[in-house]
Formats: structure tokens, C-alpha cells, sequence
């Protein structure tokens, strides 16, 4: 079915050419009829070069001849001339709006060099079976745009021909090494930002705080493939070009980031010759609204870019906390009922830009830069009731009110250079974001005793509290990386990266004095900290074909070094650890079953180091008065060894199955735990801590699949089952604790196709009881505050002792109605919902004579209506092999298999 395909597209672009170099019939004449004529997108470019010193040869003409329809007697004729140039005083020469079947005869001659001729055609081949649609339509025009390399008296052009033309992309795209989801097709989380974004996206879990796993792990995020301090609220869902899943990352990547793999948001860059643009707004049902635009113009060798979003958002939380404190020796049994409603208001605005530079047909500079603020107004009233004994202590009333307000800004310059062979080129990179966050907060608790309901101790002396936080941090990265393709079956890989992370955090309390009725600095708990992490790497991969198997064999060396500071009024700390060097292999090895079957095994080694926040012993009293954190400075690298055999089946048109198992192996994994404590300030309080687990591991079976169900609908399903055994010994505990539990999550996407312009999609997800993530990783976008992801709610929990509990049917629903008018405008109105059955998150977690159960919903049923309008003029002409490459995000490096 997909040759079937193929052939019909072939068709169809043949009978476009033919049409446009064909008389028009009356009614057809002039430039308005002549719309076939943009079929023709063929492009040859290359460089005249002196075949002795290799220098650029100026002025050279440069013509090219071939068949062409003569409308006045009907017949082809042979050696019409098509084009004419003169090469530019570098040598470069290019011919554009070219037919793309036929053969060509290129001549160039120039005063003082023997002149030349030579054939050339674009050969266009058909695609494999097997592939995807949009995978077959980039085939069917992979010669579209041909480098003829340089041209010298003797030499032999080589086909260095790559074009990547724009179709109609399925919802998700399934790869032997990763998943591709296309954000454009994902109407549910039109208008929102990434994190609803990844809870459309299979394998991928969202917790009700918009925290993300995969696979049960915390993954690496990545923006346009490299690290940022933005979070994942602070992205606008409609600049998302698509997001690549790779759960088993080769040594060409990060080392860091432990069990789990990484998520990489690719964002839109328009392509498009001439001018382009779009509008976009829509507001919900709590009066919300969201504003968005971009543009891009680019002619000749510059390509411009803008695109801006402005989004209020209004978030509702509610939560139950029941703690049960068992009787010891020393204390009689408690039980506490904490019931919290929370409101966060604000907004945030996202700004993005940048230009693309063409220097010549080989050489390309890039600059891009972004800037993203908001601010967000909280308040969080909380009712605590205490029972001791089995008799009524206390009511508690505790009001929190905070304002929030962050900025993050960030800017790339790279350089590319393409060789004359195909895939030969050289990239180099320079990144710099920088963030910042201030937080004013106050905590006003007033405490009942029973029966009389007067204020507990001294009627105006309530407990009041302020906190005062600022938080900044930077992060650098530089890299290099080369890629040669040794021949049609090998290719070598290379790079080198370095990359340094600066972060500091002032975080001062205050106590109300009666006595001075002023609030008073409480130094014991006040904090002030700064950071420096440091990571150097290389990496080389080799990747060859023999006979059906495909192998890549890569290593990476990583060096990191990591120091840090607590500045307390009894002196300063400071920590310094320095990490030897680590080696991390990866194999990737694949067997082409059939045109449409693959089988891979793939294993890599990998890292997750300590951060500050999990080293630092000394305590954190930011999400007081509910829990404490304190860090373990005695705490190891976790080390994991990923081992994955995935199968892919292509086996019908737009059908595709992927059956994927994995097994995880961990040691000295980082994990949390929880205790009862003490503190002065607030008498007795939870303290979560880390601790290395002696050993822990993780297995699953993962099925994709693919499928239309008839020719309006069509699904993908997913669904994992995975175990999980984590073995540690809590200190305090005599016992070890060793969790294990058989688990499955399965997530399900339908798009219907309802007519005239209707569609309709349903995104759902089922879980079953979990044990909490473990190990939330140093990579991505972790660490204590920053953005708005501590703004809406807890963070990510992992815990070694506790669990989630089912989460029954979460559904989001949208339908959406599109136009498209003349001149390329297009228009689509979208109204969806989310969580429309209203389903809440439940956990559990214990310790020694403790446990703890909560329940929360957070924004659940909010209605959104969206409008989107497109505008501009575009030309096929556009695709160009020097920068089609460097916007296709992160590679794996490959070799496809013909």
C-alpha cells in the first residue's frame, strides 16, 4: 500500500509538470492559471573550482539543457537551453525552478578553462515499503535539491541530494529509536503549554502537578536538543514544532539524567520562502485568556524569525492529607486531617527570535535567543484538626499567601559547514540561559483549643511568618560535533562538549515578635547557597551495515566536578567533590527482518550525580510548615544499565506496531525517605532526606501500535506493564525495605475525522497502583524553585516508601473546525476540555511508626476556546540542503537502511 502510495504522489507531481509546460486552455491563460507551475521545485547548486589550486572560479557561465514541450508543434524537443547562470566570485552557482523528471546536460566554460559538459538529473527513487507517510513523501523528493559538490575540469559529480518537504505528519511517528510526536496534530492541548502537551504523548506519564516521567523515571528535558532552565509551564504549547521520546539515549548524548531517557521539544521554525505568519487567541472558562503571533520572512540568504505568547492562567487546587502517627514509648498515638484549597493567578509572556544566515551554499550561521516572564499571585488556606489519644486537641487555621514573579532568557549561535560529500559536515554551538525567581510569602496560623474556641496561649499572638526568596541560576553549554560518512554503509561520529551550571538561592524566614511587634529574623532557619557544576565530555560512535544488520557502536567520556556554599551566621560551608573520569558505552545493533520489519537490541550506561539540594545536611524550611528537606552529603553517583529489544511492524498503510521490552539495572540509586523530626520553629515536623539504595531495578513490555480503524478514524494505543524492586535500609530502621510492585499504565489517542472540515480528538490514560518514581534525577530542569512548576503545586515525589494509588480514566476531549481560503490563508477554531471526568491523584507513605495517605484534584473540567489564523505567500523553492539538516533536531545518527 505504501508503494501504492508513492506511485500515486509520482503521478500526480509528473502530471503538475506536464500541465505546467503545456499550452493553457483559454480560460487558463495568464499568470493566475498557471498554477502548476510551482511543481516545478527542482534545485541544482554546486561551486566552479580550479581543479589545481582548488580556488572558486568567478564569472564562469553555466548553462543547463535539456528536453522541453514546444507548444507550438506539439513534440518535444531536445537541448532547449532551461537555465543560465554565472557563478558568483566565490565559484557558487545555483539553478532554481527546475522540472524534476529528465535528463540534463550542464555546460559550463569560462574564459582561460576548458570548458565541460556533463549529465545530471535529480534521480528520484522510489521509497521502501515499510516507511512512513511522511517518511515515503520526503523519499519520493529526496533529490529535489542536489549538491553537485565542487565542479572541476575532470571531476564527478556527487549526489549530495537531501530535501525534507513538508506533508501532511501523522499524530506520532514510531521509530526502531524513538518516538516522534507531531504537536501540530494534538488538538487537546491547543492554547496550553508543553506540560499539556506530554500527557497526549504515549509512554509519558503527567501527574497532577504536571511533573513527567517516563517510563516511571524522571527524564531529561531538552529544548531544540540542548538543556535549559525553562520548565515546562513556561513553554507555549502552540510554538512546539514536535517532541522527540528516546528512552535509551546513545553516547552521543548527555550521560547524565540516570534510569530514564529524553524528552526533546523541538520548536517551530518556519522554512517557508517569502513572507508567513500566524495569529492566535482564545480565552477559557475561568476568564483566562491567551494571546499568540509569529512571522517569518526570508529571502535570498537571510531567513528571519519572531514569535511571541501571552497566557493567564488560573489554577485550582484540592487536597486531603491524613497523618497517622503510631504510639512509642515516648509519645501516645495522633492522628491529623488536613484539608487545603488552593488559587494561583497570574500570567506569564514567552517571546523567541532569531535569524539564520546564509553565507554561502555550504555555510550557515544561526542565532536565536528567547525571553519568557511571568508573575503569579498564591493563596492557600488550610484547616488542620489533631487528635491525640483519641481525644480533640486542636483546630488549626493556617492562611499562606505568596507572589511570585520569575523571568528566564536565553540566546544559541552555531555555525554549520556541509561538506561537498552528503551527511559530511561539521556543527559548533554556543548556549546561555539564565533565570530568576522572587517570592514574597506569609504564613498566619491560628490555633483553637477545644470546647471554648478562644485562640490557643495568647489571644493576639498568633504564629505569623514571612519568607523571602530570591533564586538565580545559569547555565552554559558549548559543544562541537562532526559527522563524516565514510561510505554508502559507515559512518563515523565525534563531538565534544562542555557544559557549567551556576546557581544561587537566598531563602530568609521571619517570625512576628509580640513584643516588638516586628517580624524577626529566624536565622537558624534562614538560608543563603551557591553552586557550581561542571561537566566535560567526548564522545565517537561508528555505525556500519553488514548484509541486513545495522550496527552503532559509540563511548562517551565524561569528567565533572561539582562545588558549593551554605553561608550560615556561624560560618560558611562549603562543599567540593570532584568525579573521576567515566566511561559509558552504547550499542545499537538492528536486523532488517523485512522491507516492513525491524528488530534492535540497544544498551547504554549511564549517570545520575547528586545535586546540591540532595547534599547539603543542613535543612530547607521553603515548603514549611508542612515538610522539611534536608540533604545526605555522604550520598554516591547512581549508576544505571539500560538493556532494550524493540520490535517494529509496519504492517499496513498508516499502521504501525512497536513492541519494546526493557530492563533497567541500578546501583546506589538515589531515593528518598521520611522521618519524624524536631525543629524549633515548628515543633514536630515530617523530614524527607536521600539515601543510596543498595540496589534497585526495573523491567516492562511497552506496545505501541499505530492504526486506522476506518478511513475517519484512527487510533494509537499504548500501554506498559512494568515491575520495580527497590532494595534500602532506612536509617533508624533495623529492617531493609524492598518494594516491588507489578504496575501498568496505558494511554489511548483518537482523532476522528467528522466532515467538512470537523475533527474530533480524545486523548485518555489509565494507571494502575505505582510505586513512587524513583530517582527524580539531577538532569533536565530539575532542583528546589524556579519557574512556575513550584508556583502550581508540589513537586515530583520519589520516595522509597510509599506508592500512588490507581488513577481512574483521565480523558481530555477537543473538536476543532478548519477553513482555508485563497493566497494561503488558513483559519481553525478549537474548543476543548480537560480531565472531563474529573479524576483526582491518590498516594501513600510510610515510615517508622508513621503513615501518611492524600488525595488532590487540580484543575479539572476547564473549557478552552482557540482560534488560529495563518497567512503568507510560500514557495516550494525554499528547500535547501544546507539548512533543512541543522532545524531536524537530535539525531541518532543512523544509517537507513535501504
Amino acid at each position: 500500500m505504501r508503494k501504492i502510495l508513492s506511485i500515486l504522489t509520482l503521478l500526480v507531481i509528473t502530471a503538475n509538470i506536464l500541465i505546467a509546460q503545456m499550452p493553457m486552455g483559454g480560460g487558463a491563460r495568464g499568470g493566475a492559471g498557471r498554477g502548476g507551475a510551482n511543481a516545478t521545485i527542482g534545485h541544482f547548486y554546486g561551486k566552479i573550482v580550479d581543479s589545481k589550486s582548488n580556488k572558486g572560479v568567478p564569472g564562469a557561465t553555466v548553462v543547463l539543457t535539456g528536453n522541453k514541450f514546444d507548444t507550438v508543434t506539439k513534440q518535444m524537443k531536445q537541448g532547449v537551453t532551461i537555465k543560465t547562470v554565472i557563478s558568483q566570485n566565490n565559484g557558487d552557482f545555483s539553478l532554481e525552478n527546475l522540472p524534476l523528471f529528465g535528463n540534463f546536460k550542464l555546460k559550463i566554460s569560462a574564459i582561460g578553462y576548458k570548458a565541460i559538459e556533463k549529465q545530471v538529473s535529480f534521480d528520484i527513487k522510489m521509497p521502501q515499503g515499510g516507511a512512513n507517510n511522511s517518511d515515503a513523501m520526503s523519499q519520493v523528493l529526496s533529490a529535489a535539491d542536489k549538491d553537485l559538490g565542487n565542479i572541476k575540469i575532470e571531476s564527478e559529480a556527487t549526489d549530495l541530494g537531501t530535501v525534507t518537504v513538508t506533508a501532511t505528519k501523522p499524530q506520532l511517528e514510531l521509530g526502531i529509536d524513538r518516538k516522534v510526536f507531531n504537536v501540530d496534530k494534538n488538538l487537546t492541548s491547543t492554547g496550553q503549554t508543553a506540560t499539556e502537551v506530554m500527557k497526549s504523548i504515549p509512554s509519558v506519564s503527567v501527574d497532577i502537578d504536571g511533573n513527567v516521567t517516563l517510563r516511571n523515571a524522571t527524564p531529561t528535558i531538552f529544548v531544540d536538543g540542548r538543556p535549559t532552565t525553562m520548565t515546562l509551564d513556561q513553554i507555549p504549547a502552540d510554538i512546539i514544532d514536535k517532541v522527540e521520546i528516546i528512552t535509551n539515549p546513545s553516547a552521543k548524548y548527555d550521560a547524565s539524567g540516570g534510569n530514564a531517557g529524553i524528552l526533546n521539544i523541538v520548536l517551530k521554525k518556519n522554512k517557508k520562502v517569502g513572507y508567513n505568519g500566524g495569529l492566535r487567541a482564545g480565552i477559557d472558562s475561568r476568564a483566562k485568556v491567551n494571546l499568540g503571533g509569529d512571522i517569518n520572512l526570508r529571502q535570498q540568504k537571510t531567513n528571519l524569525f519572531l514569535s511571541g505568547n501571552f497566557n493567564q492562567r488560573k489554577s485550582l487546587t484540592t487536597s486531603i492529607t491524613n497523618y497517622n502517627n503510631a504510639a512509642t514509648s515516648t509519645t501516645p498515638a495522633s492522628l491529623v486531617y488536613n484539608n487545603s484549597d488552593g488559587v494561583s493567578n497570574g500570567y506569564f509572556g514567552f517571546l523567541r527570535g532569531g535569524f539564520d544566515y546564509f553565507l554561502d551554499n555550504r555555510n550557515t550561521i544561526s542565532v536565536t535567543g528567547n525571553y519568557v516572564r511571568g508573575s503569579f499571585d498564591n493563596d492557600q488556606p488550610q484547616t488542620t484538626d489533631s487528635i491525640v489519644s483519641g481525644s480533640f486537641l486542636s483546630h488549626t487555621n493556617t492562611y499562606s499567601t505568596s507572589s511570585s514573579v520569575f523571568k528566564n532568557y536565553g540566546g544559541q549561535l552555531s555555525f554549520r559547514h556541509n561538506f561537498e560529500k552528503n551527511g559530511h559536515d561539521i556543527t559548533a554551538d554556543i548556549n546561555y540561559n539564565n533565570s530568576n525567581n522572587n517570592s514574597n510569602s506569609n504564613t498566619d496560623r491560628y490555633s483553637y483549643i477545644p470546647y471554648s474556641f478562644t485562640l490557643r496561649g495568647f489571644p493576639n499572638n498568633p504564629f505569623l511568618q514571612q519568607s523571602l526568596t530570591n533564586g538565580s541560576g545559569n547555565f552554559f553549554t558549548a559543544q562541537i560535533d562532526y559527522e563524516n560518512p565514510i561510505s554508502e554503509t559507515s559512518k563515523f561520529e565525534a563531538g565534544t562538549r562542555a557544559q557549567i551550571r551556576n546557581n544561587a538561592n537566598t531563602n530568609n524566614l521571619y517570625k512576628y515578635d509580640s513584643t516588638s511587634k516586628t517580624y524577626l529574623q529566624s536565622v537558624s532557619s534562614s538560608s543563603n547557597y551557591k553552586f557550581t557544576d561542571a561537566v566535560y565530555a567526548a564522545y565517537s560512535t561508528y555505525t556500519f551495515k553488514a548484509n541486513k544488520f545495522n550496527f552503532q557502536l559509540g563511548l562517551r567520556a565524561e569528567s565533572s566536578s561539582y562545588t558549593g556554599t551554605l553561608v550560615r551566621s556561624t560560618g560558611d560551608t562549603s562543599f567540593n567533590v570532584k568525579y573521576p573520569l567515566s566511561l559509558f558505552p552504547s550499542v545499537f545493533i538492528t536486523y532488517k527482518l523485512t522491507d516492513k520489519q525491524d528488530l534492535q537490541f540497544n544498551y547504554s550506561r549511564r549517570v545520575n550525580r547528586p545535586n546540591f539540594f540532595q547534599l547539603t545536611p543542613f535543612p530547607d524550611y521553603s515548603t514549611a510548615p508542612v515538610y522539611v528537606s534536608i540533604g545526605n552529603a555522604g550520598l554516591r553517583p547512581e549508576f544505571t544499565y539500560s538493556f532494550e529489544m524493540n520490535y517494529n511492524y509496519s504492517y499496513a498503510k498508516n499502521s504501525n506496531l512497536l513492541i519494546s521490552t526493557y530492563f533497567k539495572y541500578n546501583t546506589d540509586l538515589i531515593t528518598r525517605y521520611v522521618y519524624n523530626g524536631k525543629s524549633d520553629l515548628y515543633g514536630d515536623i515530617l523530614y524527607y532526606s536521600y539515601i543510596n539504595a543498595s540496589s534497585g531495578y526495573s523491567y516492562g513490555l511497552e506496545i505501541t501500535d499505530k492504526m486506522p480503524v476506518t478511513k475517519w478514524w484512527d487510533v494509537t494505543a499504548n500501554v506498559n506493564f512494568f515491575n520495580s524492586q527497590l532494595n534500602v535500609t532506612i536509617p533508624g530502621q533495623a529492617t531493609s525495605i524492598s518494594n516491588s510492585l507489578l504496575s501498568m499504565f496505558s494511554k489511548m489517542n483518537n482523532n476522528i475525522k467528522l466532515g467538512k472540515g470537523f475533527s474530533l480528538q480524545i486523548s485518555s490514560e489509565w494507571r494502575s497502583k505505582t510505586l513512587l518514581p524513583q530517582s527524580g534525577g539531577s538532569g533536565g530542569m530539575g532542583g528546589r524553585g524556579g519557574g512556575m512548576g513550584g508556583m502550581f503545586g508540589g513537586g515530583q515525589q520519589t520516595l522509597a516508601q510509599g506508592y500512588i494509588l490507581p488513577r481512574n480514566f483521565d480523558a481530555d476531549v477537543a473538536i476543532k473546525k478548519d477553513w482555508t481560503w485563497k493566497n494561503g490563508q488558513s483559519g481553525s477554531l478549537t474548543l476543548s476540555m480537560n480531565d472531563i471526568f474529573k479524576t483526582s491523584q491518590r498516594s501513600y507513605s510510610e515510615a517508622l511508626n508513621f503513615t501518611q495517605y492524600s488525595e488532590r484534584f487540580r484543575d479539572p473540567q476547564v473549557l478552552r476556546l482557540n482560534f488560529s489564523y495563518r497567512f503568507g505567500k510560500f514557495d516550494a523553492n525554499l528547500f535547501k540542503r544546507k539548512n533543512t539538516k541543522a532545524e531536524q533536531g537530535v539525531d541518532m545518527g543512523g544509517i537507513n537502511q535501504q
